[in-house]
């Protein structure tokens, strides 16, 4: 019989918030893959509990090559357990590999739930929960980060990100020149932990506060964009909005799909603005 894998949440700060079977999973595993192994053993330290089997490290240097060990040793009947260093395993975290190399091979796949700080983030934000979507990191390069902006400026849903502290003025200043200065935002520091903080209020602002330095684990919660309904631009409008694409780094086709997209308005219109634009320059 082929054994199972079990995703399971760590504490994403205060440690009194481990979930209660976790204890229990640590002890009864037959292998535990950390992300971390020192994080693991001031955790298991923590919760009193001794692990029950082999350690390995699992973490983004070394995750396709153990995978198929991990694979091994489930089909070979093991009860495998990944901790990555907080939350659950597979969110922006390493875990979605080993998930479906299990599944491809029908081995069973479950979870010990536990804290996540996007759900958290989400429930402190006061801002819209009803519909969410998560985008992780963005790019760290300049150029990169705001073409990922740019494909979800019209996205209704509320936005949620992690950032690193010393990138986080950059990205909500990039934030507040594609979504808009005014757009409601909020920034989650160090959650469940000591010094948590919720700093609250428009992107410019919070990009304003951001530049004096911040430190922590960083959460970013985004107000979606308003249902205001297609746009109507000129032939000039869509030009520039295109070459501004461009200029990130897009390829023409895809600039002029994306604008086409957030005014409402067929590709064939854009592409001939476009065209029409160079005609005249040239």
């Amino acid at each position: 019989m082929t054994g199972t894998l079990v995703l399971a949440g760590t504490p994403i700060g205060d440690v009194a918030d481990a979930p209660p079977r976790l204890s229990t999973a640590l002890a009864e595993a037959d292998v535990i893959a950390a992300e971390d192994t020192r994080r693991l053993r001031r955790l298991t330290q923590a919760l009193g509990v001794a692990p029950g089997g082999r350690v390995v490290s699992y973490f983004e240097g070394n995750e396709s090559a153990r995978t198929p060990e991990l694979v091994e040793e489930l089909r070979g009947g093991a009860r495998v357990l990944l901790v990555t260093d907080a939350g659950m395993p597979s969110v922006s975290d390493p875990g979605y590999r080993l998930v479906a190399a299990a599944v491809e091979h029908d081995i069973k796949v479950t979870a010990v739930p536990g804290p996540s700080a996007v759900l958290t983030a989400l429930a402190l934000s006061g801002l819209p929960v009803d519909r969410f979507c998560f985008e992780g990191f963005l790019p760290r390069k300049g150029g990169e980060r705001l073409s990922r902006l740019r494909e979800v400026a019209g996205e209704r849903r509320t936005l949620v990100y992690f950032e690193a502290p010393h990138r986080l003025d950059d990205t909500l200043a990039a934030m507040a020149e594609v979504f808009g200065a005014d757009r409601r935002a909020a920034v989650c520091r160090e959650l469940t932990k000591t010094y948590e903080e919720v700093k609250r209020g428009p992107l410019a602002d919070l990009a304003a506060w951001a530049a004096e330095g911040v430190r922590g684990e960083i959460t970013v919660v985004v107000e979606g964009a308003p249902d205001s309904g297609p746009e109507e631009l000129d032939a000039g409008e869509l030009v520039r909005r295109v070459r501004i694409r461009e200029d990130a780094g897009e390829r023409r086709k895809e600039a002029i799909a994306a604008v086409a997209a957030e005014a409402g308005l067929p590709k064939r219109i854009v592409f001939d603005a476009v065209v029409a634009a160079k005609r005249s320059a040239g």
